[in-house]
This record gives C-alpha cells, sequence and structure tokens, in this order.
C-alpha cells in the first residue's frame, strides 16, 4: 500500500500517504521523472544527469519536447488529488527547466542541475501525505473533532 511507498530520490515528507492513493501512478511518476533527472551517471564524479540535458541539445525544440514529457507528471499529480497551489509551483518549476534550458551554451547546465521532475514528485508526495497526529502517549489519533453525543432517552 502506498502508506509503504518508498521514494527513490529520498524525499522527506510529514505524515503518511493515504492507503487509497494509486501506488501504480506514484511510481510511474518516479519513473519518468527518473528518466528524464536522474538516468545517467556521469562517469568519475558520480553526479547524475536523465535524457533531459540531451534532449536540450536540440536547441528549443529539445527543451519542448522535455517540457512535454514534464507535463506527465503534473497531470498524474492532478489525478491523484494534488492541491491547485502545489500544480502551479509544479508548473512554474517546469517554465524554469525550459525556459532556462533554452538558453544557448548554458541551458544544458541548467538542465543538469534544475532537475523540476524530481522536484515536482517531491513536491506532489509533500501534497498527498496526510499529517498524522499523535496524542501526548505517540498513539495516532482520528484527527477530527470529538463531539460528545448523549443517548435518547
Amino acid at each position: 500500500m502506498p502508506a509503504d511507498f518508498e521514494s527513490r530520490f529520498d524525499v522527506d515528507y510529514e505524515g503518511e500517504l493515504p492507503a487509497s492513493l494509486d501506488e501504480a501512478a506514484l511510481k510511474r511518476m518516479e519513473t519518468v521523472a527518473y528518466i528524464l533527472d536522474e538516468s545517467v551517471r556521469v562517469p568519475g564524479i558520480g553526479f547524475r544527469i536523465g535524457i533531459d540535458p540531451v534532449l536540450g541539445a536540440l536547441p528549443v525544440a529539445g527543451d519542448v519536447v522535455s517540457g512535454a514529457f514534464s507535463l506527465y507528471i503534473v497531470a498524474e499529480s492532478a489525478y491523484l488529488g494534488v492541491t491547485f497551489t502545489t500544480l502551479m509551483e509544479m508548473l512554474a518549476n517546469i517554465t524554469i527547466d525550459v525556459a532556462g534550458g533554452s538558453i544557448p551554451y548554458v541551458g544544458t547546465v541548467i538542465d543538469a542541475l534544475w532537475k523540476a521532475n524530481k522536484r515536482n514528485v517531491a513536491l506532489a508526495l509533500e501534497d498527498l501525505a496526510e499529517a498524522v497526529e499523535t496524542d501526548g502517549s505517540g498513539d495516532r489519533t482520528g484527527g477530527g473533532v470529538e463531539i460528545p453525543v448523549e443517548p435518547d432517552n
């Protein structure tokens, strides 16, 4: 179940993912982010890049194509119920990636360092995680407001 979901990006999010969350969708999002941002280890330095900087070698068109692939993560996040504010943050990350990547010569470096897709998966996981509330003893509570109800006599 998603409560046991382990992100490959070491994302720290508070709380737990709801049990009703589509784990396959989370894995698809992470796979796309991994391919675009971290699928290739640079020999000698251990830094990881994905196909995003490689696509960025094609001026403007490559960045537009990688941006289109990045939109998949946003669409999947919307399907999972991520808030509008977080979706806007995700779109801003993609915009920075595409615009920065379109700059001649330095754009490839920006693509390799910004890793918008990895950031977007982290944003989605943080947004989807439910806060786990505890009482003073460390036991979980329901998190709602308790209303005392007296039986009718």
